[in-house]
């Protein structure tokens, strides 16, 4: 299997937060919604995006990765003071406090200062952790910026249209649509930045330790241990256990628990009809109990706390 499946196949929005926007300078968002991740794609103009100590300007079909929660300014240019602030669950107030949403909506999908405005930008955010993948949100930086080219216009294109309709299904089709720009643009920053991407994804590079990752991958509730992964790799427990430290960075069993954990937090959040003995099987671990324990000693949270505290999010 291609290796970036395992890092990719996280994006699941439901119910995203979508729009487009256009803008007239001078002009300047304070975004605070707390979002786990936000894209910002140029569409015309241009678009300063950033936080206290980094930014980085975007121009026509450039998309800015913006990894949460902490709060971000989008604005016309660097150093603009910022007249409106985007709050959880997308309220938008101005300076005195006033909300701004409806007064600054343009129809369907559509926001702005002005309904002509020359920067115009689709904006589209993961609400929850779980919606975008662990994986593949530890592998960003806070502030990515791809070019323009390294993500499909004709996508873009469709996204703003889809938007800015009120057709059957609209939130359904931008919640996909939404999963496939994401997936584009992850794939391509970590094309862009190689030295950037997980050890295990470049590790396969090395058959043997690319053999060992994909069963680990696939079968993450098997029983394994040193001798069985050694096996299934067809070389010694000695060979597997030197490749996979050097291409990885640490032994195969510690990288399968933290896979295992990994998994496990996923599930927790994203599958909340799942109880603590189904997650704990399902991620390999014969009790309950054993789960919990390791979960608390990965996190630093039991695993119900974990996930009262990401549904609480």
């Amino acid at each position: 299997m291609d290796p970036l499946v395992h890092l990719l196949d996280g994006p699941r929005a439901r119910g995203a937060f979508t729009l487009r926007a256009v803008m007239s300078p001078p002009w300047a968002i304070d975004v605070r919604d707390g979002a786990a991740l936000a894209l910002v794609v140029v569409t015309s103009g241009r678009a300063w995006v950033g936080r206290p100590g980094a930014g980085t300007e975007a121009g026509p079909g450039d998309v800015v990765l913006v990894r949460g929660p902490a709060p971000y300014t989008v604005a016309d240019r660097s150093g603009r003071t910022p007249s409106v602030t985007v709050l959880p669950g997308q309220r938008c107030v101005a300076g005195d406090g006033q909300e701004v949403r409806l007064a600054m909506s343009h129809g369907v999908g559509t926001w702005g200062n002005d309904p002509d405005g020359a920067d115009t930008m689709v904006v589209g955010a993961y609400e929850d952790d779980s919606e975008v993948g662990r994986l593949a949100l530890a592998a960003l930086p806070p502030l990515a910026l791809l070019p323009a080219g390294r993500v499909d216009p004709a996508l873009v294109d469709l996204l703003a249209r889809e938007i800015t309709t009120g057709r059957v299904a609209q939130a359904s089709l931008n919640d996909r649509l939404l999963d496939c720009l994401l997936v584009m643009a992850v794939r391509a920053w970590l094309e862009d930045n190689p030295d950037s991407a997980p050890n295990w994804l470049s590790a396969q590079h090395d058959p043997v330790v690319a053999r060992a990752l994909e069963a680990l991958h696939e079968r993450v509730a098997d029983p394994w241990t040193l001798d069985t992964l050694a096996g299934e790799c067809a070389v010694s427990r000695a060979t597997l256990a030197a490749r996979f430290q050097k291409a990885v960075g640490t032994p195969p069993m510690t990288y399968l628990r933290t896979w295992r954990l990994t998994v496990a937090g996923d599930l927790l959040t994203a599958r909340p009809e799942l109880g603590l003995e189904a997650v704990a099987a399902r991620v390999g671990y014969g009790s309950a109990f054993a789960f919990s324990a390791a979960f608390k000693n990965h996190t630093g949270a039991s695993p119900s706390s974990y996930r009262r505290a990401a549904s609480g999010a």
